[in-house]
Parts: C-alpha cells; structure tokens; sequence
C-alpha cells in the first residue's frame, strides 16, 4: 500500500459564545434582519448541497428550512453559509451563523468546552472506510499500513486513531481542511483509504470519477449522532431549534404530513391538536405563533419526507431508514410530546 503522508493538523475551534447585537436575543436578531443565517457543510449530497444555481438541499438544510417556516412562516427566510469542519464552531461563537446544521457529532467535549448546545439528534450515524475494490480487501482488520484520508478538525481523526490502536496496525493520516480537498486526494490514489461517517461516504462517492470502482467496508467504528448546534445562553433560540426538530419527528408520528396537514388540524386526536396549534398555547411558550408546528409541516414536511426526498432509497445515495425509524418502528428517532 502506498506510504503518502502529510502533516496532521490538530483541533476543532475553541473560544467564547458570542453575545448578539446590543443584548438582543437570537430571535430578536433573526427577526430584525428578516432571515436565518445557517451554517452548512461545504457541499456534502443528501445533507446540505447547493446546485449549480446555489440553490441548497439535503436533510440539514430542511432544518434551518423548518426553523424559517417556524419563524417567518416562510421556509426561504433563510441564508446558508458553507463552513468547513475547522471552521464550524468558531462561525457559530463568533455570530456569524444563527445555527449550524451541518453534519455535527454531539459529543462531551463540544457539548461542554465550546460555549455550545446541541440540539437534538436528526441522523444518527457511524464511522465507516471506503477503499477500491481492486485494492482486494474486505474488511477494516485489512488495513494494517494504510493511508488514510480525512478532514482535519473532525472526532473522525480521533476515531481512527482509537481503531488503528486498538487493533495493533500502523497507518497514516492524509488531512485536508475542505472536504472536496479530501474526496480529490482519495480520487486521486494520494491515499489507499477515505474515511468519514458512513452517510458522507455514500455521499461523497457520487462525486468519485468512478463510483462503482470503490466500495464501502462493513465496518462501522464509532457513534456519530449528527445534530444542529446553537450558543449557549440562548433558551429561547434553543427550543425553538430543538421543537422544530421534535415538530418534524411528532408530525410523521401522528401521520401529518405536507400534503395533509390542512385537513388533520380538524383531527379529534388531541395531540394532533396540540402539534397544530388548534388548542394550547405551545407556540407562545417559545416565543412564536401557535401555528409554528403546522408552518413546519406546510412548508418543509414530516421527517419522513424530508429523509425520504434527500437521502432515501429513492434517492442516489439510496440509504434506509434503519436506526434513524422513528421508536415505534425499531429506530431511535423519539421526540418528547406537544402537551
């Protein structure tokens, strides 16, 4: 296997949480300037890609699209910022995002050192490798000597770390800070192996010269559970982050969905109710209308539609549901109730 190296550069952004403009809260700002200013990866298919005309898409982007719709009701009251993994937290603290959406593992360290809330879980994912096929191995355990590409700034330099020592074999890291730079590296045989959460692997192999060339191995080596990150110090913009997620979740629950949801606010079932904004007063409760939840579904959908219309077995990346099915269906995805 080819020995090609280039230096590890260390470490995700550290600083302070921004205060906003003046003391106002973060809704107070997204609403003065009309727009929510979301963060975003760099184009990653499925999760947050733009098109040729910089129109975005993908799974991260129906959030910041649902948190718009909560807002404004108006899922296009919002702005993307691409940001590399380096560059990620330090946009963030600094302001100049509202909320990142953009493939995040939820860990210990981020949740407590950074000045940062996440919150929720809107994919959970894993750690996985992908290699040529021709370069004959089929299983990680294979890879003793390899090189491996990846971004710089990510918990995935560390988990090869844990996995290559865990199992005795020597490797080297190949480190980029953009993640096309990485996908440009491995396409190019500088490394003999790309590593990244599996949902990116899929992803990121639609923009190989020659997709079916490379596979993606069975292993998966660590917990990524990727979810939207606000400041801390915020409650107010962080429940309204966290209830548009649980607002999507709770919506395919029930069956409300883009196309029913006019008809399911005459519903008889009182959570359904509650969702909608026909009885209760949840929406004032953080700072909204009532019908924040029904703006939600209008507009962007039911978690159901937004995983099946960006990274769903319909789509390129043709990725099941498995463990992010809602509870009742054997996946993890369990949002707290509107009551």
């Amino acid at each position: 296997m080819s020995k090609k190296f280039l230096p590890l550069v260390l470490g995700a952004a550290m600083g302070v949480a921004a205060t906003t403009a003046a003391g106002a809260t973060t809704l107070e700002d997204v609403k003065a300037k009309g727009f929510i200013q979301c963060g975003v990866s760099q184009g990653l298919p499925g999760f947050s890609n733009p098109d040729s005309q910089g129109n975005w898409t993908g799974l991260d982007v129906d959030l910041c699209r649902a948190m718009a719709a909560a807002v404004f009701g108006d899922a296009s009251a919002v702005k993307f910022t691409p940001l590399s993994a380096k560059e990620r937290f330090t946009a963030l603290q600094s302001g100049e995002i509202d909320v990142l959406s953009r493939n995040t593992t939820w860990t210990m360290s981020r949740d407590t050192q950074l000045g940062l809330n996440f919150a929720g879980v809107n994919y959970y994912d894993g750690q996985g490798f992908m290699v040529r096929k021709d370069l004959g191995v089929t299983s990680a355990l294979e890879l003793s000597g390899a090189s491996v590409c990846t971004n710089t700034g990510t918990t995935t330099e560390l988990n090869v770390a844990d996995y290559f020592r865990a199992n005795n074999m020597p490797y080297e890291i190949v480190a980029f800070e953009k993640a096309d730079e990485v996908v440009a590296a491995y396409d190019a045989g500088r490394c003999d192996v790309y590593t990244t959460d599996a949902s990116g692997l899929y992803a990121q192999r639609l923009k190989l010269t020659n997709p079916a060339d490379h596979m993606v191995l069975p292993e998966i080596i660590s917990k990524e559970p990727l979810g939207p990150v606000v400041r801390q110090g915020d409650d107010e913009w962080f429940n309204i982050t966290k209830w548009t997620l649980n607002a999507m979740l709770n919506a395919e629950e029930l069956g409300v969905t883009s196309e029913n949801v006019d008809d399911m606010k005459s519903s008889d079932d009182p959570s359904v109710k509650r969702l909608l904004g026909v009885e209760g007063a949840f929406g004032e409760a953080i700072g909204l209308s009532n019908d924040w939840a029904y703006s939600i579904v209008k507009n962007v959908g039911n978690y159901e539609e937004s995983f099946n219309a960006n990274v769903g077995p319909d789509t390129p990346l043709g990725i099941s549901r498995g463990v992010n099915a809602l509870w009742n269906d054997g996946g993890f995805m369990y949002a707290p109730p509107v009551r």
